[in-house]
């Protein structure tokens, strides 16, 4: 063929595509939290545009941790775009398992994603997924309940202020919970939660030779200042709470405060709150030692190697994770609603600078450091996790030995022994040691 009819071809095939003939159907794997199932919602919008359709597969968190990592180590070709996270997305990229972002349109403005947020999303520089959402972790307070136990809560405060919080907004008879947390098995629910938290104890998963650190007095402090602070002030049968089983519990009026990811101030403040007129916001507590328990984390979209339908996946990219995305949100369902922490622009724009938790969720990003996220020097990078391939497997297991301890089966320093164990079984079996 020659190259003028080759041209020619090319733009026809273009001109079809654009017509919608050769629209595709999308598979998309992704997490059941309230801002990926307002996406669905808003989905005819990216199909009025492109003529792709999407279908939807919705999970549990742990569920999906597990689905979409079993299809792509397999190669078994389910989805066409997955819901990752940091943690998955450089080790995945490195293996070639992802399809680089590189080469996204400029309208798209790759340069406006927060750099905490590219830079986690990212492998030798190139992007490998893009957020839909970025998030760290902070508090959410009843502020009548403060007001009512003659307390005030700080921008920045400490553990032992939240521990005497939780015991003073406590009241059984109306079942108030003075404190909702993540006790929930699974390296990405209650482990995500006690890692960060154990940070600002000055703990740490591995020292600088890879040797597990669960025996250690830091650790110890953080599993029983938890658990004590819970068993006193928690809602009963916390050790299988995870992010939606608390944000139930706060949305009912149950919790006094809870500690979780700052996405879902949106949630608390919105029409399915019960308290939604009550709740002022406070950044991740420390314990004087130099480090908040704030994580850094972004849900975002990836494509696995091997689809077919890369050129479809990109474009579903670019709807969902592009600033038009915000705008029909904010159109729909105004600005305190729209995915927060993934780009800059969002926090330049006045209309969001009003969101009274807007300020409350940058300081809370800007203030994560995964490259430097303990008080004694550690080997790896990530705040609530530890970038290697290994760490979700020992974390799920570790996260239910914390989980039996909090359930009363187990005592705290029988679970850290098996933490320890196990730990350092699997990191001399894959070699580090």
């Amino acid at each position: 063929m020659s190259l003028r009819n080759a041209l020619g071809a090319a733009t026809a095939v273009s001109l079809i595509t654009a017509s919608g003939a050769f629209a595709e159907t999308l598979t998309i794997a992704t997490v059941n939290n309230g801002d990926m199932i307002r996406m669905q919602g808003l989905t005819a919008d990216f199909t009025e545009k492109t003529g792709h359709e999407v279908e939807w597969v919705t999970l549990e968190e742990n569920v999906l941790r597990q689905r979409v990592t079993t299809d792509i180590t397999t190669k078994g070709g389910s989805f066409d775009i997955m819901t990752i996270g940091m943690y998955e997305t450089p080790i995945w990229g490195k293996n070639g398992w992802l399809i680089p972002l590189d080469d996204l349109s400029a309208d798209y403005n790759a340069a406006d994603i927060l750099p905490a947020m590219s830079g986690g999303l990212s492998y030798d520089g190139t992007l490998y997924a893009s957020p839909f959402y970025g998030e760290s972790s902070m508090v959410m307070y009843r502020t009548d309940l403060m007001e009512a136990a003659g307390m005030e809560m700080p921008k920045a405060p400490t553990w032992e202020f939240i521990r005497d919080a939780a015991a003073a907004m406590t009241d059984r008879e109306k079942e108030i919970n003075g404190i909702c947390l993540r006790g929930k098995a699974g390296w990405g629910e209650g482990g995500a939660f006690i890692t960060a938290m154990s940070n600002s104890f000055g703990a740490r998963w591995f020292d600088m030779d890879w040797n597990p650190q669960f025996d250690t007095e830091a650790w110890a402090n953080t599993v029983n200042f938890f658990k004590d602070m819970m068993d006193a002030s928690g809602p009963a049968g916390y050790a299988t709470n995870g992010f939606n089983e608390n944000l139930s519990l706060f949305n009912q009026g149950k919790c006094g405060m809870w500690i979780d990811a700052t996405v879902a101030a949106s949630f608390v403040t919105g029409k399915d709150s019960t308290v939604a007129d009550h709740v002022g916001f406070a950044l991740a507590p420390d314990n004087g030692l130099g480090k908040r328990s704030n994580w850094l984390w972004a849900w975002a979209l990836a494509i696995p190697a091997g689809t077919q339908k890369e050129a479809a996946a990109k474009e579903f990219i670019e709807w969902a994770t592009g600033t038009g995305y915000i705008e029909l949100v904010a159109a729909n369902e105004g600005w305190a609603n729209v995915p927060p922490g993934a780009r800059t622009s969002l926090y330049e724009n006045p209309e969001y600078q009003k969101v009274p938790f807007a300020q409350m969720t940058l300081d809370s990003i800007l203030s994560a450091d995964p490259n430097n996220s303990t008080v004694e020097e550690s080997p790896y990078v990530g705040v609530q996790f530890a970038a290697i391939p290994e760490f979700a497997g020992i974390a799920t297991d570790v996260s239910q030995e914390f989980s039996a301890a909090y359930a009363g089966q187990q005592t705290v320093e029988e679970a850290l022994a098996k933490a320890q164990a196990l730990t350092n079984d699997a990191m001399e079996a894959a070699g580090y040691k």
